[in-house]
């Protein structure tokens, strides 16, 4: 998915492309990411220059490049319009403060610590000062740049994600022939790390990882157990069709996907939350939340169905970078 614009969340000030040079290493953009939007906070790395409109739009705008020159739109923006933004397939661009913390931000978000890191090339989750420059992905992953003979099952089982997730975030078709260069985000991908033998012998994708004691709560409350641990970390949690489906903790929802198959989950939700990590909720009959949404837990997000690959209804819960507490 190449996109050729760039979307800027500002107050009315101007930007030169010489600050996006300086962020991006070129003058010549060509993304194949989401859109890009900036937070407010950022301003005052921005360089004025002449308004060539002389009715600009109000909020954010489209940048485009002509001749080297940013030119963009006039207009001022609530911090929380970019945060938001950021939930929807853009990727954020935000400038640290004095007092702010890699948690703080992330929180902030809605993404992993480990998905700022990852995307700065940090060399720790303290390894930043105010003035820095982030990278924020609009969900927490990988942004990944695609190499010769990739393909979106090569690159899933490389950094732990799902090829349908990528696709569908990304845009693209299952089976779509990646070019050299571009650039993709995979939806909850981890940085491949060097691991041993005796850690490779694990059978389970993202199954393992801290254990939070009380932090989730059973997503369907009275449910049975119907299959313990498999693909991603999961269980099956069998009840009635239309019995309600709750968040398991507190958080923001980065995934709402009703009807179609899905790479089987059918109509599915992923919630990410505060302590970095992420649940996924699928074969609903309907969701009744939407991207973006901060929801607490405990709250009713959808309802048991059996949509996608499934056998009767039922809620297919993964945790996504902790031990899933309904295993056994």
């Amino acid at each position: 998915m190449i996109v050729s614009s760039i979307v800027l969340a500002i107050t009315p000030l101007f930007a030169s492309a010489g600050i996006l040079s300086n962020l991006f290493g070129s003058s010549s953009f060509q993304f194949s990411t989401p859109r890009f939007s900036v937070h407010s906070s950022s301003l005052t790395l921005l360089k004025s220059a002449t308004n060539i409109n002389p009715n600009p739009a109000q909020g954010g705008a489209d940048l485009t490049i002509v001749g080297g020159s940013a030119l963009i739109a006039e207009g001022g923006v609530n911090p929380a319009v970019s945060i938001q933004e950021s939930q929807t397939g853009k990727i954020s661009l935000y400038v640290v403060r004095d007092g702010d913390s890699l948690s703080q931000v992330a929180k902030m978000f809605g993404v992993s610590i480990n998905t700022i890191v990852w995307a700065n090339n940090l060399r720790s989750a303290t390894a930043i000062s105010p003035g820095q420059t982030l990278v924020i992905l609009p969900i927490s992953g990988l942004k990944y740049e695609v190499k010769k003979g990739d393909t979106l099952a090569k690159i899933a089982k490389k950094y732990k994600g799902d090829s349908e997730e990528i696709a569908i975030f990304n845009g693209l078709e299952t089976n779509a022939s990646l070019a050299i260069g571009d650039e993709i985000i995979i939806p909850g991908g981890e940085m491949a790390v060097t691991v041993s033998s005796r850690t490779r012998t694990q059978a389970l994708r993202g199954a393992g990882g801290p254990t939070f004691t009380g932090y989730y709560t059973k997503p369907v409350p009275g449910s049975t157990r119907t299959q313990g641990l498999h693909g991603y970390n999961a269980v099956d949690l069998g009840a009635r069709s239309g019995t309600s489906i709750v968040a398991a903790a507190s958080g923001t929802v980065i995934i709402s996907r009703e009807g179609g198959w899905n790479g089987g989950y059918g109509s599915y939700i992923v919630i990410s939350h505060n302590n970095g990590t992420q649940t996924l909720y699928s074969h609903n009959s309907s969701n009744i939340v939407g991207v973006g949404q901060s929801v607490v837990k405990g709250q009713v997000i959808g309802y048991v169905g059996s949509t996608g690959k499934s056998t009767g209804p039922h809620v297919h819960f993964e945790v996504r970078g902790a031990t899933n507490p309904f295993a056994y």
